[in-house]
């Protein structure tokens, strides 16, 4: 079910805040397993053939984990690892690695066709997380309970963020409602999932009808004009933005609504200066994932400059591929670790670009990779491509009116998370966001619903 839709908002949400409620007054040991069985029922929502799939991942990994505690066998959690990824791999990349050895070959070999289960990615990272950290000796042993609801907590088990054991798991053992600022929490993250669902709706949502089309049309072979090629190229850029940070304040917010705070996710991306400062404030758990688990282990910046770029670039070519089965996402990775790796050779060298030009330089490049990332095939990136530098020499019409109230919105507005703690209760405010709520509940009834953009992920 869509954070975005009736099922959820009218139903699901406040019935799950109901039943917490009262267990955590009447039997607060059950509040645990009861968030377990919410958050499978979420997750089968979708489709309930994934269910067993995310049960015995949870299982699975969880013996390791006693498994390493009994015995500190050095192979347990390498092999866990392993098969983590090469589950991930079965879903998610054998059709592509098939397809793509038939290329190769000149064969046309068939396809698995294996459906792809919503959030494999997020809760297989989530395993390696607690895996590694576990087999270096930064995390301890928990029950099945803490470790099922720590991997399949429904606000962040499809698309993050992504969270750390160390981030939530003490979380598990507070008496929520009982905190002396319970009340304010919930509010708070009321008010985030109403800007969350704000952001979506009528900044987000917008956007597709001015992207979809041209994306289409490219995915076709069509020539694609100068002005809709950077209609289709800004309004992507500011469609995803909208889409993931407002899902992302979404899950904060609901989660804060049952007594846990979960990660910060974005910091206002596009006033980076560089493309290092874009990838702090971007998809910020993913970067901090990366780093830690993939760009240290390859060395980092503890072997020379050369390893270092070479680590840069193979993370990042890594995290374009972890993002979808293709060879455009593995291109967009490696453009913006290669990007990373010059931005480091120019800091090595002093040179200093004045902020302002770091800003136009770091967005045209963030804007104009996104086009990869979006398109299905490189033939319909090229055909964008050439729309934007006028090669195709077709003149088509810019509609600009909604790219240019996001734009100002991502550039110049908050960050909904900081914003929402500063702000001091009063009943404007909750006034204010009651009426916000009711605008957004109208308009999801008035409008199609677009699926989160990273549920594919």
């Amino acid at each position: 079910m869509l954070f975005n839709s009736y099922v959820f908002l009218l139903a699901f949400l406040p019935a799950s805040l109901a039943l917490q409620g009262l267990v955590a007054w009447a039997a607060p040991r059950w509040r645990l397993p009861l968030l377990v069985v919410l958050s499978f029922v979420f997750y089968g929502w979708w489709d309930v053939r994934f269910v067993p799939l995310l049960a015995g991942s949870i299982l699975i990994n969880w013996l390791v984990a006693r498994a390493f505690g009994r015995s500190q066998s050095g192979w347990l959690i390498p092999a866990a690892i392993t098969g983590n990824l090469a589950l991930l791999g079965l879903f998610k990349y054998a059709d592509f690695l098939i397809d793509l050895a038939g290329r190769l070959s000149g064969n046309e070999p068939s396809t698995l066709g294996l459906a792809l289960p919503l959030g494999i990615s997020f809760f297989t990272f989530h395993h390696i997380m607690y895996l590694a950290d576990l087999r270096a000796g930064r995390a301890p042993s928990f029950g099945l309970v803490k470790y099922a609801l720590y991997i399949s907590f429904f606000p962040q088990v499809l698309a993050g963020p992504l969270v750390r054991w160390s981030e939530i798991m003490h979380q598990f053992d507070e008496r929520p409602y009982a905190r002396p600022d319970a009340g304010e929490r919930f509010g708070r993250g009321l008010v985030l999932l109403a800007v969350g669902l704000a952001k979506k709706v009528f900044l987000g949502d917008p956007l597709a009808a001015y992207v979809n089309p041209v994306f289409q049309a490219a995915a076709q072979g069509k020539v694609i004009g100068f002005g809709e090629a950077w209609q289709a190229t800004l309004g992507f850029t500011f469609q995803i933005y909208f889409d993931f940070s407002g899902y992302t304040d979404m899950a904060l917010g609901i989660a804060l609504m049952f007594g846990l705070v979960l990660p910060q996710n974005f910091d206002v991306p596009y006033r980076a200066t560089s493309l290092q400062d874009f990838w702090r404030r971007w998809h910020m758990t993913l970067s901090r994932f990366l780093r830690d688990y993939l760009y240290i282990p390859f060395g980092g910046n503890r072997h020379g400059l050369p390893r270092q770029v070479g680590a840069l670039f193979a993370t990042m070519a890594l995290g374009g591929l972890w993002h979808g089965a293709g060879l455009t996402f593995l291109a967009w990775g490696a453009l913006h670790g290669a990007g990373l790796g010059a931005g480091l050779l120019a800091r090595r060298a002093g040179w200093r670009i004045p902020a302002p030009a770091g800003w136009l330089m770091t967005s045209l490049f963030v804007a104009l990779t996104w086009v990869l990332f979006r398109a299905t095939s490189f033939d319909a990136a090229l055909a964008v491509y050439k729309g934007l530098v006028g090669l195709s020499h077709s003149v088509s019409e810019f509609k600009w009116r909604s790219i240019a109230i996001a734009a100002l919105v991502a550039t110049l507005g908050p960050t909904a998370w900081n914003a929402v703690h500063r702000l001091a209760p009063s009943r404007g405010l909750a006034l204010t966001v009651a009426l916000l709520f009711v605008v957004v509940l109208l308009k999801i009834g008035d409008d199609a619903n677009y699926e989160f953009i990273y549920f594919q992920f």
